[in-house]
């Protein structure tokens, strides 16, 4: 397996998607978000105004509408046709520190938040998985989690899948008929694996990004480990896109603890390797 880079330059690489045949990339760094297709040409499509560090990471409505989660100031934002990002939803009243989202194919956005401030240095407490409806409510489904972190829902959308960086494991649930969350287990447990951002893949696998171990790894239910790629960065988050869904990204960054978030050094990368299983699922 050979990698190339599609994209260097990132200040704080986050949350890839594929999406019309393009690499989707937030970078918390610029407070941008960025489309970039295979020959490495990106594109800015959002620019959050606020000049602090600010988290953000996004997917789409069935309908094709973006949605962007601004966790600096706890709201799930909707791009307009203007371009203008207007509230969806408010996720303050039920957590803050807000991480990732994902959308299922029935328009459930699952937003996580990890229930502390670790850019500021605030000590451990337990995250949370909130539902927004299509009618901007939001309600908690789940919470005791470890710092939750990427998120990926089954093609059937019977299934959602966590990361909990700090429990070194994969959680599972069951989606119900309104959304809810039930049926709490242990996907995989990661042994030393640290998971951020993860997808699914069309052999019932999945893939997670491992920022402190320098790797990326795929994973069967139960733990199993079936490959392993080892990088020189720390690896934030993976998606599997390109035209046949064969190509695994790799959002990478020099990562030496929490203090080098804010390092001025645009060290982030995308790198890429070809894969045997496709993606699937959400997102």
């Amino acid at each position: 397996m050979k990698q190339r880079t599609l994209i260097t330059g990132l200040a704080f690489g986050e949350s890839p998607r594929w999406h019309d045949g393009r690499l989707w990339v937030a970078d918390w760094g610029a407070r941008q978000i960025l489309a970039i297709n295979l020959e490495g040409k990106s594109e800015v499509i959002v620019q959050l105004e606020s000049s602090a560090f600010q988290p953000i990471c996004f997917d789409w409505l069935p309908d094709g509408r973006l949605l962007v989660v601004s966790s600096r100031d706890g709201l799930l934002l909707n791009k307009q046709e203007n371009g203008a990002l207007a509230t969806y939803a408010d996720l303050t009243q039920v957590e803050r520190g807000f991480n990732e989202i994902v959308v299922d194919g029935r328009r459930n956005a699952y937003v996580n938040g990890g229930g502390f401030d670790l850019m500021a240095g605030e000590k451990f407490a337990p995250g949370i998985i909130a539902l927004v409806k299509n009618d901007g409510s939001v309600r908690r489904v789940a919470d005791g989690l470890a710092f939750p972190n990427g998120m990926a829902v089954t093609a059937d959308n019977s299934t959602l899948i966590v990361a909990e960086s700090y429990g070194k494991k994969l959680t599972a649930f069951g989606i119900e008929q309104d959304g809810a969350l039930s049926n709490r287990r242990v996907w995989a447990d990661l042994g030393d694996g640290v998971p951020d951002g993860i997808c699914l893949d069309a052999d019932g696998a999945a893939w997670y990004a491992d920022v402190p171990n320098k790797r990326c790894v795929r994973v069967r239910e139960g733990g199993e480990v079936l490959q392993t790629v080892e990088l020189k960065l720390g690896c934030f988050a993976c998606m599997l896109g390109g035209a046949d869904g064969k190509t695994l990204f790799m959002v990478v960054r020099e990562w030496r603890g929490i203090a080098s978030a804010a390092d001025t050094a645009r060290t982030g990368q995308v790198l890429a390797i070809d894969v045997v299983e496709q993606h699937v699922g959400w997102p």
